[in-house]
C-alpha cells in the first residue's frame, strides 16, 4: 500500500516506460510510411477510432470500479481481522481465570495458557498471509514491469520462509502437525478449538466462556474464507480478455486516426507537425493503457504489489498488541515503510 501522498513521476514513468517505448513504435511505423512513402491508405477517419475510445472508455471504467471493489472488500475484512484478533487476547486473558475454572491453577499455569493461545492465534495470522501471497495464474506480479518496480519496496512473505515465521509462536509437536497440511491456517484454527475443548474438560472454563470463545474462531474462520475467495476467484477472465484485446485494437488504430488530423494542420501551417502524430498517439495510448493497467494490479490485493493490502504491518500491528496485553516488553518492531510503500 501506498501510503504517501502520491506516487511519484519518476516511479510511475519507470513502471509504464516498456509501454511508451511500444506506443511511440506503434505510432512512428504508421507515420513515418504515410510521410516517407506516401502511403496515404494507412489513415482512417477519426469518427470510428473515437467511437472505439468511448467503448473503451466505459468497460476500462467498470474493470477499474469492481478492481476497486476487491480491493476495499479485501481491506474491510482485514480490517475485522484486526478487532476479532484483539478481542480474541482480551477473552483469552479475562475468560481463563480462577474465578470462572474448577480448579485452582498457579499463576505460571494461567500465562501458560494466555500465551498459548495468543501466540498461536500469532500463528494463525501468520500462516494466513504467506497463504495469500501464494502466486496465481492470473496474477501479474512475474510480468516484467512490477519485477523491476519491487526494487522500490520489500515483501516479507516472498523473502522468508513460512517454517522461519511460525516456528517461535508453535509448540514442537503443533509446528511438526501443522507443516504437514497443505492449508495450514485452518489447522491452527482447528487446534485453537481443540484447546479450548480441552480447557472446558478440565474444567478450566466454563460453559459460556468456552462457547463465546469458539465462536470468535467461528469469525475468524468467516474472515479467512473471505480472504480465500478473494485470492481463490480472479477478476472475471472473459472480462479482462475482452479489455486486452479492445485496449490494443485502440492502440493501434489511434495513430491511424490521427495522421490525417495532424496532415491537415501540416498543410496549413508547417509540414513537419504530422510528426506530432507519434507523440500525441503514444499519449492517448497510454493513458488508456496505463488506466487498464492499474485496474489489473488492483484486481489482486494479495499478490504483493505496490497498492496490495498491507496484511505484513496489519499482521505484525496485530502482533505488537496482542503480546503487549501479556505483559511482554521484547516486541517486534512494526514493519518500515520503504519509498512510501508498506506491505
Amino acid at each position: 500500500m501506498h501510503a504517501g501522498e502520491k506516487f511519484t513521476l519518476r516511479e510511475t514513468l519507470y513502471w509504464t516506460r516498456r509501454d511508451i517505448y511500444k506506443f511511440l513504435l506503434i505510432g512512428l511505423v504508421p507515420t513515418a510510411l504515410y510521410v516517407l512513402l506516401d502511403w496515404h491508405f494507412l489513415s482512417v477517419p477519426w469518427l470510428p477510432v473515437a467511437l472505439v475510445g468511448t467503448a473503451l472508455a466505459f468497460l476500462v471504467g467498470f474493470k477499474n470500479n469492481a478492481s476497486y471493489d476487491r480491493l476495499w472488500e479485501a481491506r474491510k475484512v482485514w480490517g475485522a481481522i484486526v478487532n476479532d484478533s484483539r478481542t480474541w487476547a482480551m477473552m483469552s486473558i479475562d475468560y481463563v481465570t480462577n474465578k470462572h475454572a474448577s480448579v485452582e491453577l498457579s499463576p505460571e499455569e494461567l500465562k501458560s495458557i494466555h500465551q498459548r493461545l495468543i501466540y498461536r492465534h500469532i500463528a494463525w495470522l501468520t500462516a494466513l498471509r504467506h497463504q495469500l501471497r501464494q502466486k496465481k495464474g492470473w496474477e501479474t506480479m512475474e510480468k516484467i514491469h512490477n519485477v523491476e518496480f519491487r526494487k522500490f519496496y520489500d515483501v516479507a512473505e516472498q523473502d522468508h520462509k513460512l517454517e522461519d515465521d511460525l516456528k517461535p509462536f508453535l509448540s514442537a509437536e503443533e509446528y511438526t502437525y501443522v507443516l504437514s497440511k497443505k492449508n495450514r491456517a485452518t489447522h491452527i484454527l482447528k487446534q485453537q478449538s481443540r484447546d479450548l475443548r480441552e480447557l472446558y474438560e478440565k474444567g478450566y472454563i466454563e460453559d459460556f466462556r468456552h462457547m463465546e470463545l469458539e465462536n470468535i474462531l467461528r469469525a475468524f474462520f468467516e474472515h479467512q474464507g473471505k480472504s480465500e475467495r478473494i485470492k481463490n476467484f480472479p477478476y472475471p477472465r472473459h472480462f479482462a480478455t475482452v479489455n486486452n484485446y479492445f485496449i490494443w485494437i485502440f492502440i493501434f488504430l489511434a495513430p491511424l486516426g490521427m495522421i490525417e488530423e495532424f496532415n491537415t494542420l501540416a498543410e496549413k501551417l508547417n509540414p513537419h507537425l504530422v510528426w506530432l502524430t507519434v507523440p500525441f498517439s503514444a499519449l492517448i495510448s497510454w493513458v488508456f493503457h496505463t488506466m487498464d493497467k492499474l485496474g489489473t494490479s488492483t484486481e489482486n490485493p494479495f499478490e504483493g504489489s505496490a497498492i496490495d493490502v498491507p496484511i505484513t504491518s496489519l499482521s505484525r500491528t496485530i502482533e505488537i498488541d496482542l503480546r503487549e496485553m501479556l505483559d511482554e516488553t521484547d516486541l517486534p518492531a512494526p514493519v518500515p515503510m520503504k519509498n512510501n510503500i508498506i506491505t
